[in-house]
């Protein structure tokens, strides 16, 4: 992203706001019409969000007016750079905060400025995003197994890449602030402090090494400001200006040199903030203790960044444009979460598959976007995942394990809309006293009605798991859609199951559901057009 303060013709000014554990950060843009970004300001403000929440569990009154003044700072300068589009996002700090709302009421009556509490899947989409869009500039820099791993102040993100497309993403309790506050680093000796570091990430290591492919990784990536400490140090430059190359064994003396020093001599040694030094040590020793379980022939640093991803989504909603590899990458999540749970996978598939095609065929009844389209494949999915809890009532034991998962690249908002589209593809449609359904804004029920109307359709389709519904067309007739099914003999089960599941699509979509074979299909429909011609 190239610096330049001049406005282009067409473009759209943007905004990102990262509010993360030990600063506020702001940087905006202007997006182009080919979409190209060109960064225009960047802004950082300290403020120890983290010390706070990661001790007591809240925000503390002092620290709050601190965020609260540097986002009234920053809403100016949005203002005055004329600024169309702004994402706001807080990260851990804030996310486990038991006055959470609080800040973010304040925040949005103060400010102006809506802040979206991210999961940490998403802030692993967006980083991993921003480091894919530095790799398309560095072609010389190959992998087979990835890993991309951000230390942050409150959790490490840990993301899997395999011929760079997005096989998983964990986030573990190792931020470096984090490590700090629970070990009460600052009341220890300098030469003690990176044997308790080690010991308190020796433990969670463990359990990413039982539930990550480590030894199968040949290159890690290093996102954030200690990687960039690290590249500044001792990284060699690649075609990207994002990216630099660093030998493992030129990382371990680095480290080792770093934890030698206090956090005063840090300061001193390299030119760094005080807030910079104290999370430095503990952030790099995390970063050795993940590169050593890996076979990584390199580490690359690279200097992207979240903003750098929320910047890269701004540009796509400007242009309208779509990350593919994105849409490819949610799917693939999906799959992993439904194999965990052990769905059906025949089953699964072949549900999701005609829930699209439906979708896609009642286009211009429920009039939803490619996103809804999404969120809808991946319910289908994951709409028997209770299954692995029992048998009885798993409708509602998917709502759960979805509800309180997480699927790469999908938003909190939407881990909910799909739990309550699976939940609601058998039995009870939604009523006023499912209180999960009825606290969501007005939109988002319809959003949730028009698409668990659409899975009861399609997994009565495959009432016995055997598939057989595959050539079919849709009709539409007066008051009613008729599903027109090639090669099937027998619709026996799937019209007993459509007559219990059809009665929300007949409220949502104003029209009955049938099922016809294909010979009857066409007599009937030559029966509508004889009545026409009498008519």
């Amino acid at each position: 992203m190239a610096e330049d303060r001049q406005d282009a013709p067409g473009a759209t000014q943007v905004a990102a706001i990262d509010i993360g554990s030990n600063s506020i950060r702001m940087e905006i843009a202007e997006v182009l019409p080919d979409g190209e970004i060109k960064l225009l300001e960047r802004a950082h403000r300290a403020v120890h969000l983290g010390q706070d929440t990661f001790v007591t569990g809240r925000l503390g009154t002092q620290t709050m007016n601190a965020a609260i003044s540097i986002l009234a700072d920053f809403k100016r300068m949005l203002e005055a750079c004329r600024v169309g589009q702004v994402r706001a996002v807080a990260t851990s700090a804030v996310r486990e905060a038991g006055n959470v709302d609080a800040f973010l009421d304040r925040a949005y009556i103060a400010c102006g400025l809506d802040v979206e509490v991210i999961s940490p899947s998403e802030e692993s989409r967006l980083k991993v995003s921003a480091v894919r869009e530095a790799l398309k500039s560095a072609p010389g820099i190959g992998f087979h197994d990835a890993l991309v791993v951000e230390i942050g102040g409150g959790t490490a993100l840990l993301t899997v890449l395999h011929e760079g497309q997005i096989v998983t993403s964990e986030s573990h309790r190792l931020g470096s602030i984090r490590l700090q506050e629970a070990l009460s680093i600052r009341e220890v000796s300098a030469q003690k402090t990176p044997d308790l570091i080690r010991h308190q990430i020796a433990g969670v290591v463990a359990s990413i090494k039982a539930s990550l492919p480590m030894k199968k990784i040949d290159t890690f990536f290093a996102v954030g400001g200690d990687a960039r400490f690290a590249s500044a140090q001792i990284g060699k430059p690649t075609a990207s200006a994002d990216l630099f190359v660093i030998r493992p064994k030129k990382f371990d003396r680095l480290v080792a040199k770093c934890e030698g020093l206090s956090v005063t001599e840090l300061v001193g040694k390299y030119g760094l903030t005080h807030a910079e030094a104290e999370k430095l040590v503990p952030a790099l020793l995390v970063y050795q203790a993940l590169i050593h379980e890996t076979a990584a022939r390199q580490i690359i640093a690279s200097h992207t960044s979240m903003r750098d991803g929320l910047l890269l989504d701004l540009a796509r909603s400007v242009t309208g444009r779509e990350d593919e590899e994105l849409v490819a990458g949610i799917v693939r999540s999906a799959r992993a979460f439904a194999a965990k749970y052990r769905c059906e996978t025949a089953h699964s598939e072949h549900v999701a598959e005609l829930s699209v095609r439906l979708f896609d065929e009642l286009q211009a009844e429920h009039g939803l976007r490619r996103r809804e389209r999404l969120l809808l494949h991946v319910a289908a999915l994951l709409h028997e995942a209770g299954t692995y809890v029992s048998g009885r009532a798993h409708h509602k034991h998917s709502y759960y394990l979805i509800a309180n998962g997480e699927v790469f690249g999908l938003n909190a908002e939407e881990i909910r809309t799909i739990a309550l589209v699976a939940r609601y593809h058998r039995r009870a449609c939604p009523r006023p006293a499912h209180v999960e359904y009825v606290s969501l804004p007005r939109e988002t029920r319809s959003i949730v009605s028009k698409l668990a109307a659409v899975l009861r359709v399609a997994d009565a389709l495959d009432r016995g798991h055997a598939q057989q519904v595959r050539n079919w067309d849709v009709l539409r007739r007066p008051g009613e859609m008729v599903i027109q099914v090639r090669g099937t003999a027998d619709l026996t089960l799937e019209r007993r199951a459509m007559a219990g599941k059809a009665d929300l699509f007949e409220d949502v979509y104003g029209m009955a559901v049938r099922l016809e074979e294909a010979p009857l299909a066409k007599a009937a429909d030559q029966a509508w057009r004889d009545v026409a011609e009498i008519q």
